[in-house]
């Protein structure tokens, strides 16, 4: 008997997170300048979620099967 698609787990994160953990919210802010180490932890400012771009993952996927063609006439 097959699993229901609503029961099913996803192998990937299931899409791009709306809010950043907050060991990655103090690298954020040390690099723009707005927290050093030694500031305290609780009461950080917010920071914007970068974006992410789904289309890298179909450029390497493209350069790959471009590749494939290039070694195959070589095995003659």
């Amino acid at each position: 008997m097959a699993i229901h698609k609503s029961l099913r787990l996803s192998t990937s994160t299931g899409g791009n997170r709306s809010v950043l953990k907050r060991a990655e919210r103090l690298e954020k802010l040390e690099k723009d300048g707005r927290w050093k180490r030694g500031d305290k932890v609780l009461g950080i400012p917010k920071t914007r979620v970068p974006k992410v771009k789904a289309k890298a993952k179909k450029a390497e996927k493209k350069k790959d099967d471009a590749a494939a063609p290039a070694a195959a006439p070589a095995k003659k």
